[in-house]
């Protein structure tokens, strides 16, 4: 009799052990993939690479990949992206249980926008792997690298955008062109150097002067006009006047 239960036993197990093989299997996997056009020249960024290790990472993890949605040439600074929204769609509707990404920055580049998808994963029970980082978040480690790995590409995002405004902010202080050129110069004949316009740094003065006095934005613009101050448009506008004064500032 000892020997009947131990039998029947070890085939309950085994049979246990072959339904939890075939999971895998099963499982429902989508992959998402992104470039920004700055990005796409950069190697092993590409999409064609991004695709064909998400499909091989399938394969050797046993899951049924039924698609791969892409955004090319679209910024990861946030989630107005028709890729994403179409994954977080199919999260929502649980028509999924795993997402696969070649790297976690892939999804955003800011935290919170992250963090926001993976709170959405884990309240559907859906799997997250993102290749590169070799993170599971069926596991508390995989769990705790997201949040990791999501502050340290967000603070790479913001110490890139720091030092664009740090360069650009120089170039002004030595009066450098900066992009466009701004109201109150032109371009010396090096095509580098600003030259002040006399007669629109008197406008900018009259500007300061006005709101200084609690003029707003509407009642500027109209003293400019009336007194015949040109625009660099064809009219002058509260946003021009803002941002000049901000110049200014």
């Amino acid at each position: 009799m000892i020997l009947c239960d131990i039998l029947r036993y070890k085939m309950i197990l085994i049979d246990t052990i072959n339904k939890e093989s075939l999971k895998g299997g099963n499982m429902k996997a989508i992959g998402y993939i992104r470039v920004s056009t700055d990005e796409q020249a950069r190697e092993g960024i590409s999409l064609d690479n991004q695709r064909a290790k998400i499909e091989a990472y399938c394969m050797i993890n046993d899951l049924s990949l039924v698609e791969i949605i892409e955004d090319a040439g679209k910024s990861g600074k946030d989630l107005k992206r028709e890729g994403i929204q179409a994954i977080i769609q199919k999260i929502k509707r649980h028509e999924i249980d795993a997402v696969i990404v070649y790297k976690l920055d892939r999804l955003s580049r800011k935290v919170k926008d992250t963090l926001s998808i993976m709170d959405l994963i884990d309240k559907k029970e859906i799997a997250f792997h993102s290749i590169m980082e070799k993170i599971d978040t069926k596991t508390a480690t995989g769990r705790f690298f997201v949040n990791i790995l999501a502050s340290m590409s967000q603070w790479e995002r913001d110490t890139i955008s720091e030092r664009t405004k740090d360069a650009l902010q120089l170039k002004v202080t030595r009066n450098e062109r900066a992009g466009q050129i701004p109201y109150g110069y032109r371009l010396a004949p090096d095509g580098n150097t600003l030259i002040e316009n006399e007669k629109e740094q008197e406008a900018i003065r009259l500007i300061k002067e006005l709101h200084g006095k609690g003029y707003n934005y509407l009642a500027i613009c109209r003293e400019l006009t009336r007194k015949g101050y040109q625009p660099l448009g064809s009219h002058w506008y509260a946003q021009s006047i803002k941002n000049i004064l901000k110049r200014a500032a």
